[in-house]
C-alpha cells in the first residue's frame, strides 16, 4: 500500500541529532520513499493529514521478557534476588507453552499502543514467542534464555539451535542466543553458547552487572567482574547486547567500547528493584552504544517506552546534577537509533529517511498537555502519554489506527491473560 503523511511534523536526522521538519512522508509498500515534498507521480492509496500530528521513528524496546506481563504486579517491592529466585522463577516454572503466547500478545498490545514497533525478547519457549511476534505484525529479535544451573543446560541449547534453524529467514524476526547471566551460567557453558552462536552467525543477548549481589557473588567465587567473567569465556568475540550494566568499572567500559558492545539501560526496572542507576553518561563518553528497554513487566509493570524515555532523560539529569545532559533529542535517539544499532538493524530502521523500512509512530499533539506547541521533542520526552499514540506502523503495515489494533483481538488477549495469571498465582 502507498501511504502519504501529508504536511506532518516529522522527527528526522539533523547534524548527528534530531530535528522536527514539516514535510510530506511517503511510504510505498514496506519502505519510506520520500521525506520532504511528495513527488507528483506518487499516487497514494491512503492519505493521512498531518495537522496537529507528530511522526517519529518507531520506538525500539531493546530488552524485554514479553511474557512476563502475566506476572505483572505479583512480586512488587522486593529486593532483586528474593524477587527473582523466591517469586518469579517458581511462577515461571508453572508456565505452559500456550501461556507464553498469550503473555507475549498482551505485551504486543501494550507496546503497539504506546509507539513501540520493535523489541528484543529473551524468554522461552521460542516457538510461542515467534508465533506472537508474527501474528502481531511487530518486528522482534527473539532469543531463548539459556542457563545451566540444572541438568537441562544442553537441552536448552539444542532447543535454541532447532528453533533458529526452523524459523530464520522471517522478514520481521531475527534471532540471538542468550546466556542468561553470569550468576546462572558457568564459564564453560558460556563458551559453549559462544561456539554455537558463531556457527549460527547470530549475536548475543545477555544480562550483565545488574545487581550488587551479582557483583559480590562473582568477586567471591572467581575474583572477576561480570564483564571480565564473560570476556574470559569468549563472549565479546561476537556482537553483544547487554542489559542493565548498572555496575561497570572503568576497565569494564574500556572492554565494552573496544569490542563494540551495546548496552540496554532499563531505568524503571533498575529503580524498582533497588539496583541503582546505570552510568550512562560515562558509557557515552567511552563511545558505547546505548539503547533503551523496559525489561519485563514483572520488574517494571509497564511496557510503555514513552514512559521509559521520560525516566531516561530526567533520571540522568538528576544523578549527574546537569540539566543540560540527556536532552530530549538525545533520549529519543537512544530509544530509536540506539536500539536499532543494538539489534543489528541500524541500516533498516530507527530513523525517518528514504530507503528505511516504514516502522513509524504518529502521535496526536492537538491536546491540552501538548499546548502551547513550541518544542515537540521536549513535549514528547517530558509530557507525552501512551494514549497520545494514534497510529503505529511496522514494515509499512498499520497495526494501530485511531485507538484500534488492526491485527490483534485485544479483548480475547486480555481474557486469556487474566485466566492464565490467576492459575499461576493460585497453584492447586
Amino acid at each position: 500500500m502507498r501511504i502519504l503523511f501529508n504536511q506532518i511534523d516529522a522527527v528526522v536526522p539533523h547534524e548527528n541529532s534530531l530535528a522536527v521538519q514539516r514535510c510530506d512522508a511517503c511510504v510505498d509498500d514496506q519502505r519510506i520513499t520520500h521525506v520532504g515534498t511528495c513527488p507528483p507521480d506518487f499516487k497514494p492509496d491512503k492519505t493521512i493529514q498531518g495537522a496537529g500530528k507528530l511522526l517519529i521513528p518507531g520506538l525500539v524496546n531493546a530488552h524485554n521478557h514479553a511474557a512476563m506481563t502475566l506476572l505483572r504486579h505479583r512480586a512488587d517491592d522486593l529486593p532483586f534476588m528474593p524477587w527473582l529466585f523466591d517469586n518469579i522463577l517458581p511462577m515461571e516454572a508453572r508456565l505452559q507453552p500456550d501461556d507464553v503466547y498469550w503473555g507475549n500478545m498482551l505485551a504486543c498490545c501494550e507496546m503497539l499502543r504506546t509507539g513501540t514497533t520493535c523489541y528484543a525478547d529473551m524468554y522461552f519457549p521460542t516457538d510461542e514467542m515467534i508465533r506472537a511476534a508474527d501474528e502481531s505484525g511487530m518486528r522482534a529479535m527473539i532469543s531463548r534464555g539459556l542457563i545451566d544451573n540444572d541438568e537441562k543446560g544442553q537441552v536448552r541449547i539444542d532447543q535454541a539451535i532447532a528453533e533458529i534453524k526452523q524459523h530464520r529467514g522471517h522478514e520481521r524476526i531475527t534471532f540471538a542466543l542468550s546466556p542468561h547471566a553470569p550468576y546462572t551460567c558457568s564459564s564453560d557453558y558460556v563458551a559453549q553458547v559462544v561456539a554455537v552462536a558463531k556457527e549460527l552467525d547470530v549475536p548475543i543477548h545477555t544480562h550483565l552487572g545488574e545487581s550488587r549481589d551479582e557483583i559480590a557473588q562473582l568477586r567471591e567465587t572467581c575474583g572477576q567482574t561480570p564483564f571480565e567473567y564473560m570476556h574470559a569465556a569468549g563472549l565479546f568475540e561476537l556482537p553483544v547486547l547487554a542489559a542493565h550494566c548498572v555496575y561497570m568499572t572503568e576497565s569494564d567500559m574500556q572492554l565494552a567500547a573496544k569490542h563494540g558492545m551495546s548496552v540496554v539501560t532499563n531505568p524503571v526496572s533498575n529503580l524498582k528493584l533497588g539496583n541503582g542507576v546505570a552510568p550512562v553518561k560515562k558509557m557515552l563518553e567511552h563511545g558505547i552504544n546505548v539503547a533503551l528497554g523496559t525489561d519485563g513487566a514483572a520488574s517494571n509493570n509497564s511496557q510503555n517506552m514513552l514512559r521509559e524515555l521520560g525516566y531516561l532523560c530526567l533520571l540522568h539529569k538528576g544523578v549527574n546534577e546537569d540539566a543540560a545532559f540527556m536532552p530530549a533529542a538525545q533520549g529519543l535517539q537512544i530509544a530509536t537509533q540506539g536500539g536499532a544499532q543494538a539489534l543489528g538493524l541500524a541500516s533498516q530502521i530507527g530513523s525517518i529517511e528514504p530507503g528505511k523500512l516504514a516502522d513509524l509512530t504518529m502521535l496526536n499533539c492537538a491536546q491540552s498537555h501538548w499546548t502551547p506547541q513550541s518544542n515537540p521533542l521536549a513535549a514528547l520526552c517530558y509530557g507525552a502519554q501512551g494514549s497520545d499514540v494514534e497510529l503505529t506502523m511496522v514494515h509499512g503495515e498499520i497495526l494501530l489506527e485511531h485507538g484500534q489494533l488492526t491485527k490483534i483481538d485485544e479483548e480475547r488477549v486480555r481474557y486469556e491473560a487474566q485466566h492464565i495469571a490467576e492459575r499461576l498465582w493460585n497453584p492447586m
